[in-house]
């Protein structure tokens, strides 16, 4: 939350914070499945196989363009025809249920810190716009940007506004935000676990790297950047799904090569 006392405004410096493993412990689009796993939206088997797949890939630090293309293809087919303000309600109901526990309380107070210095705070992540601002409003911070789904009338249309906000494309929304805000992106801050946000962390003049991974922590030290770990050792164990198959869309967590057993009825 915001402090009482609002510092006047830096119009010109900003910080900028990946989501998963970052803010939060593990990613955000697989507790969104899990909750969708617990209204019976796929069965419990189908989660685990997605979570286990993607593991793998986390560990592996190896994220190949054919399976993100496949994940994205599908998540979004698997989404068209949802109501915007559907995904929206789950997307509350479940941050409380599952996510809000799962906020690292060490990166929280890095995002309180600059707004008390009067900077804006914005999550960049790959994950649905939607769902990222749901999370942006529960932790008081500035906004998000986040993948866009394409609506018509209400409902997902099943195709993507652009591309999936992932890895360099991070570094261009960014740029992009900074010449909007009007932001010195010298003075800005960033923040992220993993070596796919590079691009991003070098468009400041502050990165930061948080619960990094192996290849990030060697690029930090290797550059003098600040690292900051709050996992409970440096090989800890994280419950991880890479950013780039959340496919663009909420329903990216549920579906990755894995069949599921939907519901015949819409939301």
């Amino acid at each position: 939350m915001r402090s009482q006392t609002e510092a006047p405004v830096r119009l010109s410096s900003a910080a900028f914070f990946d989501l998963d493993n970052t803010v939060m412990q593990g990613a955000s689009l697989y507790y969104f499945a899990r909750g969708l796993a617990a209204r019976r939206y796929f069965t419990t088997g189908d989660l685990v196989k997605f979570g286990w797949k993607q593991l793998r890939f986390r560990l592996s630090a190896n994220e190949h363009a054919g399976d993100i293309s496949e994940a994205r293809t599908a998540a979004l087919a698997f989404i068209q025809g949802w109501r915007v303000e559907d995904v929206r309600r789950l997307s509350e109901e479940i941050f409380d249920e599952l996510m809000k526990e799962r906020i690292w309380a060490g990166t929280r107070a890095l995002a309180q810190a600059h707004l008390d210095r009067g900077e804006r705070v914005w999550l960049i992540t790959a994950a649905p716009v939607e769902l990222g601002m749901v999370i942006a409003e529960h932790l008081g911070i500035t906004g998000a940007l986040g993948t866009v789904a394409e609506i018509r009338d209400g409902l997902y249309t099943g195709h993507l506004v652009g591309d999936m906000l992932h890895g360099p494309a991070k570094e261009v929304a960014v740029r992009a935000l900074a010449a909007a805000e009007q932001l010195d992106l010298d003075e800005c801050y960033a923040y992220s676990d993993s070596v796919n946000d590079l691009p991003m962390l070098g468009s400041v003049g502050h990165p930061v790297a948080v619960n990094p991974d192996a290849a990030l922590r060697r690029h930090a030290r290797a550059n003098q950047w600040d690292i900051q770990d709050f996992r409970s050792g440096r090989k800890a164990v994280k419950v991880a799904v890479p950013a780039t198959l959340a496919a663009g869309v909420v329903a990216g967590a549920v579906i990755s090569g894995v069949a599921l057993n939907r519901r015949r009825h819409r939301l």
